[in-house]
C-alpha cells in the first residue's frame, strides 16, 4: 500500500472523528497493526479495506483518490435542484437531476479548485454518476423529503411541500447561487440535451468505463464547455 494511501486513511479517520483504537477494534487487528497502516508499513487486505470505507460511509475509488466525500451536502445538493430547476410541476428527471449534480460538482472545481460535495463520480453509460447516487435519491424519498413518480418512459423527482420549508444547512450561500446558475441553463433543456453535453466534456472522455473521473481533467475544458 502506498503512503499516500496512508495518509488519505488517517486524513478522513480523523475527519470523522475515528481514533485509532476504535478503526482496530473494527477491523478485529491491534492497534499497533493498525497504525502500521496508517504509516504504510503494513498493506490492506480487500476485505480491511472495504470494512474502512464503509465505517468512513464512502466507496473504495473515493478513498483511494483522497478525497473526503460529504454525503450530507450531497443530498442537499439534490434537494437544492429541486428548488431551482423542476418544471410547471416542480419534477426532474432522475437523469438529469444526476447531471445537473455533476456539473454543480466540477463546474465548482473549474472555477475554485475543489468540489462541492467531495463526490468521486463514475464514468457509466448514462454519464457521470457517484456510486451513491441511487442511495441518496432512496434516503430523501424514505425521509419523506421528495417524492418519485414513475413517467410514460421517465422516472420524475420532486420535493414535498413541507421540505421546502426547511433550510439547506451545509450549502453556503455562493454554493447556492453557483447551483442556482447551472439550474437556470439547463432548467428548459431535455435530458438529451444535458447527457450529450456531459458526454462530449473531456473528462467523461478521457475516462474509461467504470473508471473514477478524476476532478482535474475539467481545468483543461473548453471555458463555455464547463457547465
Amino acid at each position: 500500500m502506498s503512503k499516500e494511501i496512508s495518509k488519505i486513511i488517517r486524513k478522513i479517520r480523523v475527519a470523522k472523528g475515528f481514533s485509532q483504537s476504535e478503526l482496530a477494534k473494527r477491523l478485529s487487528i491491534s492497534r499497533p497493526s493498525y497504525i502500521a497502516i496508517e504509516q504504510g508499513k503494513r498493506d490492506l487486505t480487500l476485505s480491511e479495506a472495504q470494512k474502512i470505507a464503509d465505517l468512513f460511509g464512502i466507496s473504495l475509488g473515493e478513498m483511494e483518490n483522497g478525497l473526503t466525500p460529504n454525503y450530507g451536502k450531497y443530498k442537499e445538493m439534490i434537494l437544492a435542484y429541486l428548488r431551482h430547476t423542476g418544471a410547471g410541476d416542480g419534477r426532474i428527471p432522475k437523469t438529469k437531476l444526476a447531471k445537473l449534480l455533476y456539473l454543480a460538482d466540477f463546474g465548482w472545481f473549474y472555477e475554485n479548485l475543489k468540489s462541492m460535495s467531495g463526490m468521486s463520480y463514475r464514468k457509466f453509460q448514462y454519464g457521470p454518476v457517484p456510486d451513491a447516487y441511487f442511495r441518496a435519491i432512496d434516503e430523501l424519498q424514505s425521509e419523506g423529503r421528495i417524492e418519485i413518480k414513475q413517467g410514460e418512459d421517465l422516472i420524475l423527482i420532486s420535493e414535498n411541500r413541507g421540505s421546502r420549508a426547511r433550510s439547506l444547512e451545509t450549502l453556503e450561500k455562493r454554493e447556492l447561487l453557483f447551483i442556482e446558475e447551472v439550474a437556470k441553463r439547463w432548467k428548459d433543456k431535455r435530458t438529451k440535451e444535458i447527457v450529450d453535453f456531459t458526454h462530449n466534456q473531456l473528462p467523461y472522455k478521457l475516462c474509461a468505463d467504470d473508471e473514477i473521473i478524476p476532478y482535474a481533467l475539467i481545468t483543461q475544458e473548453d471555458p463555455d464547455h464547463v457547465y
